[in-house]
């Protein structure tokens, strides 16, 4: 029992250098997200692709931004699916910081693939057959910014911006790789052959359990589904259908108009519905090749 703690405490040390390079090197290249400067961006004939390249970066904020701008509807409807389905919060940078499972790690590659042609189909599809909703117009002088997952560094030091925060970010991380490192080695210490017997047979169930897990807006949701494939515990279907249910917090923002609830439910109801569909499709391809 003791190895196995002592396993999961080395393999998420082993992580957090990487994510402390990785989120330093986020914010170096990132700035406070303002598309609005450009009211048409988000607007046009090519907004769902637009919207899916900007979801696949690593950073909530996009997602954050997103929302705003269609809950005061200056985006549309296929343009926010394809921002959340392109989103996978801290998922990249944990398959990219894995440094233990080269396999593994190689997926980055497949996922953002599938992701990114989901939340372009799914977004021109969308904006095709809501093809009569209309759009408002920016006031004049207003910006929308999105803030990663809701901290704004925008008054903060260079010390706190590009060490602090990134250190901070680390570390909230780790602990969630920890939590999950800990919990599966326990499971497998008094259970592993009821683990793998499970996995085995709930194969098919897995992109529905999944993506309920994606859909948690919170950071530790997308860890959990991520350190799940990487420590075996899931499929790639399984994990593809968790990722593009995970909307960072997208969701909450939408939530907060609670006028709007029906709205959001539907939102939600879609989100699930396609991210289940697209795990069982790559699922269904995994087990053919």
């Amino acid at each position: 029992m003791a190895d196995a703690l002592l396993d999961a405490l080395l393999d998420s040390l082993k992580v957090f250098p990487f994510l402390f390079l990785m989120y330093v090197l986020i914010e170096f290249l990132e700035s406070r997200t303002s598309v609005t400067r450009n009211k048409n961006i988000l607007r046009g004939n090519l907004a769902p692709l637009l919207g899916a390249a900007t979801g696949i970066i690593p950073q909530c904020g996009f997602s954050v931004m997103a929302a705003k701008l269609y809950d005061k509807k200056l985006i549309r409807t296929g343009t926010l699916l394809a921002v959340f389905l392109a989103t996978s919060d801290e998922a990249l940078i944990l398959l990219l910081t894995d440094i233990t499972n080269g396999a593994k790690a190689a997926a980055i590659m497949p996922l953002i693939a599938v992701k990114f042609a989901v939340a372009v189909g799914a977004g021109y599809l969308c904006n095709a057959i809501l093809r009569g909703e209309t759009l408002s117009e920016l006031a004049e002088g207003e910006h929308i910014s999105g803030t990663p997952c809701g901290h704004d560094h925008e008054e903060d030091s260079k010390v706190k911006r590009y060490l602090v925060h990134p250190l901070l970010h680390s570390l909230e991380i780790f602990a969630y790789v920890l939590v999950v490192n800990v919990a599966f080695g326990i499971v497998m210490y008094y259970a592993e052959d009821a683990v793998a017997s499970f996995l085995q047979g709930g194969y098919w169930y897995q992109p529905l359990i999944a993506a309920l897990v994606g859909l948690i807006p919170n950071c530790a949701s997308s860890v959990l589904v991520t350190q799940a494939y990487l420590l075996d515990a899931l499929s790639f279907g399984g994990m593809v259908a968790g990722l593009c249910a995970n909307a960072g917090l997208g969701f909450v923002i939408l939530f907060k108009n609670t006028r709007r609830w029906k709205r959001n439910l539907l939102l939600l109801a879609v989100m699930y519905a396609v991210s289940v569909a697209v795990g069982y499709a790559v699922s269904a391809v995994m087990l053919a090749l």
